[in-house]
């Protein structure tokens, strides 16, 4: 349940962000950014906090541990560095936002084409991020699908001498 609650989180996210043919370089984008950005940092450090937690906990008490929650926090560390990967890509975004903004103030000329160009960097720098989300989120949902459900046993028959202890 955890690991797919992380992967909606992650997907939320992704969500938030336009699509290419959505994205504007104007100051509602840099406000969605600005949103989504904080989400994505707060996702992050529970990711880290979550692992680091277990890992303690395991190293504290080693004979409590599963291989349920092993696999738990091989997923959670995992979809650390995709989820970062997004983060510096959003990260990347600002950048591109802010330097068109600035570009377009500039007299018609090279710093124009440079516009131009950067907010392409904008659009692909968005694009990667939520291909990173979304990697991350795949991996948090395969990771929590393949956990083995346990087999469900037959109740074995009563003994005879539980049989005989239920009559008398």
């Amino acid at each position: 349940m955890l690991l797919h609650d992380v992967a909606d989180r992650l997907n939320a996210v992704a969500d938030h962000l336009p699509l290419p043919d959505q994205i504007q370089p104007e100051p509602a984008l840099s406000e969605m950014l600005d949103d989504e950005v904080r989400h994505l940092a707060s996702l992050l450090t529970y990711l880290v906090g979550e692992t680091a937690f277990r890992h303690r906990a395991a190293a504290r008490y080693p004979t409590r541990v599963t291989a349920t929650d092993r696999r738990t926090t091989l997923a959670l560390a995992r979809a650390a560095e995709p989820t970062g990967a997004a983060l510096a890509a959003l990260g990347a975004a600002v950048h591109h936002l802010g330097l068109h903004a600035d570009l377009t103030h500039q007299a018609p000329g090279p710093a124009r084409t440079r516009a131009i160009a950067s907010a392409q960097g904008l659009v692909d720098r968005i694009g990667e991020s939520r291909t990173c989300l979304a990697r991350a989120a795949k991996h948090l949902r395969a990771a929590a699908d393949a956990r083995a459900t346990p087999a469900v046993t037959a109740p074995s028959p009563p003994t005879a001498s539980a049989t005989a202890s239920r009559t008398r």
